[in-house]
């Protein structure tokens, strides 16, 4: 497979890079040497058959229309919204993710998250590195286990989610775009409802264009003052600015991001804010689950490439 064309348009990780570099023909887009080939050799471009992104960067329209002969985009990461599948399904071209694999890694971080925030455990640390402890002890925090649970989007990794939660004999309650029925908890019809019902709300569901800003005013005032926000999902699933406004005005009792609307800008007014914690979208952000996604990038574009059958086919 070495003379298939594959391309990469940002940098990810190396393993994946050095995989792809060892059974394929790997074009580096963020290379200076490469760009100048693919503007002076239209042949180049013409031999591309393949290309390897994240779920951050994606593919968009434009990307998909430069290369001709593409076949198959694989995308390191189980969100596919960043990637132009209608364009794609027009063109023929398969689409292929790696779920499954960081739903573990997401599970455990919004359980991290939650823990973090109730126990203002990022707070604390701060604390004693700046010496305040000896001046006296920490304010009271609140406790995690026994509270109700809400979960948007029960599929891999809300009730990976959900899982975890029991352990600390919490309730669980959720919202989807269908009902369960193998599951045991208790479905909200709405999301409103489902956050008026719970202490915590964590977002887990995919990003389509009805679940854009899906948690508004309306669902962080129901919410309310004494509940809390865990967002392990997409950005574009909450309206930033109402979330800055509701952390402000007191509305919403904190919230713990791990995902922004616009990467890597977040919201200035939250830095300020002892009652949010953040991260920089490390939801899968392990070396064991970065390389079994790799591995199954590599196994995908292999199956393609031999006539098999895809290992994880979005489209």
């Amino acid at each position: 497979m070495e003379s298939i064309s594959v391309l990469m348009p940002r940098p990810t990780f190396p393993y994946l890079e050095e995989q792809l570099d060892g059974r394929f023909k790997l074009f580096r887009l963020w290379d200076n040497r490469t760009e100048i080939q693919f503007n002076n050799d239209s042949a180049i471009a013409n031999s591309i058959r393949a290309v390897v992104v994240n779920s951050v960067d994606g593919a968009d329209a434009d990307l998909i229309g430069k290369y001709p002969n593409l076949e198959i985009v694989s995308c390191y990461g189980v969100g596919v919204d960043k990637i132009d599948t209608r364009k794609c399904a027009d063109k023929g071209i398969r689409v292929t993710n790696t779920p499954d694999v960081l739903t573990d890694e997401a599970a455990d971080l919004a359980i991290g998250l939650i823990l973090a925030l109730l126990r203002r455990l990022c707070v604390c640390d701060q604390y004693v590195r700046s010496g305040k402890w000896k001046r006296g002890n920490f304010n009271l925090t609140t406790k995690f286990s026994g509270k109700t649970v809400g979960i948007l989007g029960l599929g891999r990794i809300g009730k990976a989610v959900a899982k975890r939660a029991e352990a600390f004999d919490c309730t669980i309650c959720y919202h989807s775009r269908t009902v369960k029925p193998e599951s045991k908890y208790r479905y909200h019809p709405s999301v409103v409802e489902l956050a008026s019902n719970c202490d915590i709300l964590v977002v887990a569901r995919s990003l389509t264009k009805e679940t854009e800003h899906i948690i508004n005013g309306e669902v962080m005032n129901a919410l309310g003052p004494k509940g809390v926000l865990i967002n392990v999902g997409r950005g574009k699933h909450v309206d930033e600015a109402e979330l800055v406004c509701a952390l402000l005005e007191g509305r919403l009792g904190g919230a713990a991001l791990d995902v922004f609307q616009d990467e890597p800008n977040v919201p200035q007014p939250l830095f300020g804010l002892q009652n949010v914690v953040l991260t920089p979208h490390i939801g899968s952000a392990t070396v064991e689950t970065r390389t079994a996604m790799a591995d199954i990038v590599i196994a995908n574009l292999e199956a393609y490439f031999l006539g098999k059958p895809l290992l994880t086919p979005f489209l």
